[in-house]
Order: C-alpha cells, then sequence, then structure tokens
C-alpha cells in the first residue's frame, strides 16, 4: 500500500485488516492468547514456520496493524511496537548490542536516554561517549573500533539542536555501526530519517503519534533484518510490550497527525517569532527562525519545523519559575506533543535527574523553559506568557 498512496491516505488506511465481521473501523483484539486448528499449526507458529498470532506478548492484530500503519508512513520494512518510548530505545540497545559495544550519542537528548545510556547500559559494559554540539567532525572523533551504534534526536530535546542525517549516516556506514534517529519532534510528517540513510527511527508514540496524551506507546524502525532479527526477538523475550488498546487508541491518533503537526507548527513558528521580540527573553530555540544556527540545514533536511519551542528567560530559574506560575491556560507538566499546550522548567524536570555537568554540556540552563504548542488559539497562548514575562 505504502508504494500506492500519499502519507495522508496511508494515516488513514495502512494497516487496516477487517475480520470477518466487516467491521469499519480498526479492530481492538483484547486477547492475551491465540487458539489453532491443530496441533501442527501450533508448532508450525513457535518455529516461526507459519505466520500468525501466539501470544499477545508479542503478536496481537491490533498492534499489527500500529506496526503496518507507522511503517508505512515511515517508509520502513519493519516496525516493532513497545510500552514505551523509553522501552524502544531500551529494545534498541538490548537487541543489537552486547557487552564491549559502544555508542556515541548527542548530549543533548532526554534526560531518561542519559540515565539509560550513561548509566543502565554502563553496568551491562556497554559504553557510551556523548557528544556536545552537533558538529559531525565532533562525531567522528568520538567513533572507537567497537562503536556499534550512533544515536541522536533531532530536534533535540529540549534546546531543538538541529543533527545532519545523512552526515552522520556517513559516519556510521564507514565504522560498520548503525545510526538510530528519535524523530519525535518531526514525526513522519516532517521529517523521514530512513530517507536520509538512517538505519534506525525511534518514537515516542506517547506524543504525537497519539496527540492527545491518552496513552504511552513506543516504536522502533527500520529495515527487516535489524528490526525483526534483533529488536523483536528481545521484545518477544523481555516483553517490554504495547497493549492492544494503546495501540488501538495511537491507531486513532495516527489519523489526524499531518492536520495537528501541521497546524502546530505553524503555532509554533509565530509563538517563536513573538518571544523574539519580549525584552526579558534572551534567545528563543526554534529551527524555523533565521536566528537559529542549523535553520538552513532544518530547511533542507525537514518539511516543517514542529510544535516545540524553548527559550531563556533572562534572571535564570527564579524568573523562568515566575513566568510558569503565572500561566492559566498553559498545562505545566513535562509531556509534550498534546492538543493542549504545555510547558514545563526541563532544568528541574526530566533533565534535573541528570548531572549538572550534563545539563550545561547539553545546553540546559536555569532559565530555559520549553513550551509545546497545542491547538489553542495562538493569541491565547501569548497572552498566557505575556503575563509572566512582563
Amino acid at each position: 500500500m505504502s508504494d500506492e498512496y500519499r502519507l495522508d491516505t496511508l494515516a488513514v488506511r495502512a494497516g487496516t485488516e477487517r475480520s470477518p465481521f466487516g467491521e469499519h473501523a480498526d479492530a481492538l483484539y483484547l486477547t492475551s492468547s491465540f487458539v489453532f486448528k491443530s496441533a501442527a499449526e501450533a508448532a508450525a507458529r513457535f518455529a516461526n514456520k507459519e505466520p500468525g498470532n501466539i501470544y499477545s506478548r508479542f503478536t496481537n492484530p491490533t498492534v499489527s496493524a500500529f506496526e503496518q500503519r507507522l511503517a508505512a508512513l515511515e517508509g520502513a520494512e519493519c516496525c516493532v511496537a513497545t510500552s514505551s518510548g523509553m522501552s524502544a530505545i531500551l529494545s534498541c540497545a538490548m537487541g543489537l548490542l552486547k557487552s564491549g559495544d559502544h555508542i556515541v550519542c548527542s548530549a543533548g537528548v532526554f534526560g531518561a536516554t542519559v540515565q539509560l545510556f550513561g548509566g543502565i547500559l554502563k553496568r551491562f559494559g556497554v559504553e557510551t561517549t556523548f557528544v556536545a554540539g552537533s558538529d559531525p567532525a565532533g562525531w567522528q572523533k568520538a567513533v572507537q573500533a567497537n562503536t556499534r551504534l550512533l544515536f541522536v534526536e533531532t530536534p533535540s530535546n529540549p534546546t531543538m539542536e538541529i543533527f545532519d542525517i545523512a552526515a552522520l549516516a556517513d559516519i556510521a556506514k564507514k565504522a560498520k555501526a548503525l545510526l538510530a534517529v528519535d524523530n519525535v519532534f518531526c514525526t513522519p510528517i516532517l521529517q523521514r530519517p530512513l530517507e536520509l540513510g538512517a538505519d534506525i527511527v525511534v518514537h515516542s508514540a506517547t506524543k504525537y503519534l497519539d496527540g492527545q496524551g491518552r496513552v504511552l506507546g513506543g516504536a522502533v524502525l527500520g529495515r527487516r533484518d535489524v528490526i525483526h532479527e534483533g529488536v523483536f526477538g528481545f521484545l518477544r523475550t523481555a516483553g517490554p510490550t504495547l497493549s492492544p488498546f494503546n495501540a488501538w487508541v495511537i491507531l486513532r491518533g495516527l489519523e489526524t497527525l499531518r492536520i495537528r503537526i501541521e497546524a502546530q507548527s505553524a503555532g509554533a513558528t509565530e509563538l517563536a517569532r513573538w518571544l523574539e521580540k519580549q525584552p526579558n527573553v534572551a534567545r528563543v530555540n526554534y529551527p524555523g527562525l533565521p536566528s537559529h544556527p542549523q535553520h538552513a540545514l532544518a530547511k533542507r533536511q525537514q518539511r516543517g519545523y514542529g510544535g516545540v519551542v524553548s527559550f531563556d528567560v533572562k534572571g535564570g530559574k527564579d524568573a523562568a519559575w515566575r513566568v510558569v506560575d503565572a500561566t492559566r491556560l498553559l498545562s505545566i507538566t513535562a509531556n509534550l506533543g498534546d492538543t493542549r499546550t504545555t510547558i514545563t522548567h526541563p532544568a528541574s524536570t526530566t533533565p534535573g535527574r541528570i548531572t549538572l555537568e550534563a545539563r550545561n554540556a547539553a545546553g540546559i540552563g536555569d532559565g530555559l523553559l520549553r513550551v509545546a504548542v497545542g491547538l489553542e488559539s495562538i493569541e491565547d497562548i501569548k497572552a498566557d506568557l505575556a503575563r509572566g514575562l512582563s
């Protein structure tokens, strides 16, 4: 289906397989296991000699529909759905790496990713080098003989740094490593990393793919030999599984993905321009602004600039907290991608769990705020922020 239709159609139709009842909407299969016609059929499925559902820890029709739809949107051969975005990253690492391997990762990734790579995986003999900045030369310098994975968020969370996916893909290829790109901020509507040379795409489906803050979910996508043999094998055994209900909810979210992403991107662009004019704002981080250091790269690599804006408030933490506390409309929460605009102070929330040195390397200062623009009136969002900025 992916070769025949455009993204809008794929977001609504891909992955749908009707049962004998002929339902129009995607069906929700809330069952833990599946029955077989015979002992021979059961044996064939367990031996991977015959396709079909076995047990919902690793095979379920509703989850498969989500995997097929997202794979069509990303242009991927294979997709493995997981219980959350972090479990997607964990599954990627555990399914593809071993003790003695090395990761090169951006210093500006999500705080929990820093903890996973720099803390938990280190205990199992997987070392990580965190690279500050987006210059490919720094990444090349960090590569070692045992490097097996390059991992990057672009745009990064929360500083909105842009990375040259094609350049990093070349570095990974020469090192015989894999490049994984966290595509949560852009989604396949604005950016398709596999087309730029990436080997793996990671999603927190909790964010824009659902789009309304209802459920948790994640996904890992790429070539079948990489994803099915490595990542799926880990998920089948260890079980960080996406529930059928959550998959069904996210399927509903995918149907409106383009409409939401484009509207939120337009709102974020307008908000970023307005913030640049505010006297108490020291800096605005948004790739759609000509002032952004990687604006040209974002324009070349993406089809839009996304719905997230971060900015530094003059006066540090106290001033930033005053802006947060003065809001009446915006939701004070660390989640993003909802139809409702959210605001958070990164240095004291999720990234607050990493070291001060790591936060500084990622550019997360005490005055930094992150706003994920929803679908409310942008004028109302401006007025809500102006109260604390004035």
